[in-house]
């Protein structure tokens, strides 16, 4: 591959309308497209190219926009999470009370709410007892498999 040519059909792309641009020859595949977030950012996919790369040195600051450490706690609260993806429910229906709400205690087996996925409305039940101590999600949003729900206080 004539690495001239390359920077050539980068260029092209860099100063033309199109956003994306592959080329596959019988032993090579090219393709060049253009970044949302910086437009002038190119990526070229080259199968049989080797890229080696020099170490990078690792900061040991934390940033100070990082979270802090749990407490201890909140160390000791589980995760109940969802087994399915779907949109979230707190109560079967809009003028019904909630399942469950924080500060409630809850035993093994009771419903805490609803995930709704493909029209069916999947009860989910506490997997353990405890305090809720946190609820993760608002009524009728949407939520992905193992997706954390609620943070119990199991003692």
């Amino acid at each position: 591959m004539d690495i001239a040519k390359v920077r050539e059909l980068v260029e092209l792309v860099e100063n033309s309308k199109i956003d994306e641009l592959e080329i596959t020859s019988k032993d090579d595949t090219i393709r060049i497209q253009k970044s949302a977030s910086r437009p002038v950012d190119s990526v070229i996919s080259l199968p049989a190219a080797k890229v080696e790369s020099a170490p990078v040195p690792v900061s040991t600051t934390v940033p100070s926009d990082a979270p802090a450490p749990p407490s201890p706690e909140r160390a000791k609260w589980k995760e109940l999470r969802s087994p399915i993806v779907g949109t979230f429910y707190r109560a079967p229906s809009p003028e019904s009370p909630t399942f469950a709400s924080i500060g409630d205690k809850v035993s093994t087996g009771q419903t805490l709410c609803i995930i709704e996925a493909m029209k069916v409305m999947n009860e989910i039940e506490a997997e353990f007892s405890g305090v809720i101590k946190e609820i993760l999600l608002d009524d009728g949003s949407p939520v992905e498999a193992e997706a954390v729900l609620f943070l119990i206080d199991p003692s």
